[in-house]
């Protein structure tokens, strides 16, 4: 339910509402947007029915939300959500660019391509500490020696770093040390983890699942955003389909759906939707076309020593090439990169 407020309405005026609402045994999440301020009564509406809140002061109109996703619906707030980290916005009106390897090898790889990919324009680093793997032979990641690299690449190199949790034991050390927190494609669904990263107020990459709906994708960033969090960056990094031509199938038609659906960020992943690295730029420039708000792309000093997802990754001179043409892109549809 949606409590849209008068313009003029008091402090004194809300809080009442809000104490209305939670003593009805609901939650309350308030959102201020340009134009109009509004609260937000989530939980069983029914008891709502025979208590009109459209009388309580303050009050312009009371309204239902339709979509099973409450908090993250462009229902519950029109305007675009804006996550500012360290004053690099993702969201706005820039186009944002992360880019690092798959996963982290040693502290000298790491930095070296931490800092070409910083030259040639990314805001952020990514790399992965903990792996997820489908072969429980294959590597693994580096885990806390692998945190401690990041941590001390950001130092010097001076990018924002983002790495992904996989199970809510390592997620109070991951939050010590990453700037936002990555939820994989595996994990998308994994209700205790997007609970538990809900608590924190850390910036959450959620990606889409491989056999996983647009609706389900909102419905799991709605576990996050039910906890609190509502800095939740959206991932289309590919679906699974009878398509064998590449690693997954890109959904560009998923960015302008779920802007139309959400008022979060939404970023494409390219790297892993086509799994081959000549693939990378066409999928990343129809990305930006289609209206993402930024990307996520591996690039590894040397791809032919790769421990992770070396096939597909860029080397820093190809990734340079590819920013110069992503500027122009993003120029041609209003944006900056």
């Amino acid at each position: 339910m949606i409590i849209v407020l008068k313009h003029d309405a008091t402090q004194e005026q809300i809080d009442h509402i809000i104490d209305r609402i939670k003593g009805l045994g609901l939650a309350v999440h308030v959102s201020e947007g340009k134009e109009k301020t509004i609260i937000g009564a989530i939980g069983d509406e029914s008891v709502l029915a025979e208590q009109p809140l459209e009388i309580l002061p303050g009050v312009e109109k009371v309204m239902p939300i339709l979509k099973p996703y409450k908090l993250v619906s462009r229902e519950f707030k029109a305007d675009d959500t804006i996550i500012d980290i360290e004053g690099i916005k993702i969201g706005g009106r820039e186009v944002q660019v992360i880019a690092g390897p798959c996963s982290i090898e040693n502290l000298e790889i790491l930095q070296e391509t931490a800092s070409m990919v910083k030259a040639a324009g990314a805001r952020f680093l990514r790399g992965g500490a903990f792996k997820p793997r489908t072969s429980p032979y294959a590597f693994q990641g580096l885990r806390d020696e692998g945190l401690k690299y990041l941590l001390d690449t950001k130092k010097k190199v001076g990018l924002p770093v983002v790495t992904e949790v996989m199970d809510p034991r390592d997620l109070e050390l991951i939050c010590e040390y990453t700037d936002i927190i990555q939820i994989g494609t595996r994990n998308m669904q994994n209700f205790r983890l997007l609970t538990e990263v809900g608590k924190t107020r850390k910036p959450v990459l959620l990606k889409r699942g491989l056999s996983s709906t647009i609706k389900e994708l909102l419905m799991s960033a709605e576990y996050i955003a039910a906890e609190g969090n509502d800095k939740i960056i959206l991932c289309e990094r590919g679906i699974r389909t009878f398509e064998t031509a590449t690693r997954s199938t890109l959904d560009i038609s998923a960015v302008p759906v779920l802007k139309e659906e959400t008022h979060l960020p939404v970023i494409v992943d390219p790297s892993h939707a086509a799994g081959r690295w000549d693939m990378v730029p066409p999928l990343a420039k129809a990305a930006i076309a289609s209206g993402a708000d930024g990307l996520l792309i591996e690039v590894h000093a040397d791809p032919e020593r790769a421990l992770c997802d070396g096939v597909q990754s860029l080397k820093p001179e190809k990734f340079d090439e590819l920013m110069k043409v992503l500027r122009k892109v993003a120029e041609a549809v209003g944006r900056t990169l």
